[in-house]
């Protein structure tokens, strides 16, 4: 089973709250609230989100406080924040914005289907990267084995490296799709790097992939970390 992704949707407003999650609900993902910035970050100490939806003008910690905050954290300095704000400062209230840490910086009121495509596509970014750490465990798997399968497991290891290959290849795959209905929607730059980044570790993975293959002549020290 295909574990959901978790989408954080962070205002001080219910009413706001329960307009976004009628937007997102069609993605069938996990939907949590957060209704201050503090309550925010409480949640990212445990939960692995996705994306952020933050709003702007919030009492006490604002949205670009809570930003700061969570980009400084090396947990969820990566996850990407889309800032919401139904206050329209000019240029220099949405570069704040963008210099706090935000992919995407959107008006209210916003159309709920470009809202729900960008937020899709960062989805779909993160569900590809857990695919990625998967493949990259059971190769670790693998290696700690000496190329045996390992413990219980009732593959020879000829056959857990096609497995694994072929895993691999559905990932590269989708990868590849994905960079392509980005180039096409001239998505956000931060989508776009994601995705270049997603593509550069799945390179990697599938050369370590191949140095294992039998007749390569490489040993499992040749094979390149995946950080």
């Amino acid at each position: 089973m295909v574990q959901k992704a978790k989408i954080l949707l962070v205002d001080d407003r219910p009413e706001n709250l329960l307009a976004l999650e009628a937007i997102l609900s069609a993605l069938d993902q996990t939907l949590v609230r957060a209704s201050s910035g503090e309550e925010a970050l409480k949640a990212l100490l445990t939960d692995d989100f996705a994306v952020i939806l933050l709003d702007v003008q919030m009492p006490g910690m604002d949205g670009f406080e809570t930003a700061a905050h969570i980009k400084r954290r090396e947990r969820t300095r990566d996850i990407p924040i889309i800032f919401l704000t139904a206050i329209n400062h000019g240029p220099h209230h949405t570069f704040r914005g963008y210099a706090a840490g935000a992919v995407d910086y959107i008006s209210k009121p916003f159309d709920p289907w470009v809202l729900r495509a960008k937020v899709s596509v960062f989805v779909e970014l993160y569900m590809k990267n857990c695919q990625l750490r998967e493949q990259a465990a059971l190769l670790r798997l693998q290696l700690e084995g000496g190329g045996k399968p390992a413990v219980g497991a009732a593959k020879e290891p000829a056959g857990l490296l096609a497995e694994l290959s072929a895993r691999l290849a559905a990932v590269e795959e989708q990868a590849e799709a994905l960079s392509k209905q980005l180039d096409d929607e001239s998505a956000d730059a931060a989508a776009v790097a994601t995705a270049a980044h997603l593509e550069r570790k799945l390179t990697g993975l599938r050369r370590a992939l191949d140095a294992l293959e039998p007749g390569t002549g490489n040993g499992a020290n040749s094979v390149p970390s995946q950080n």
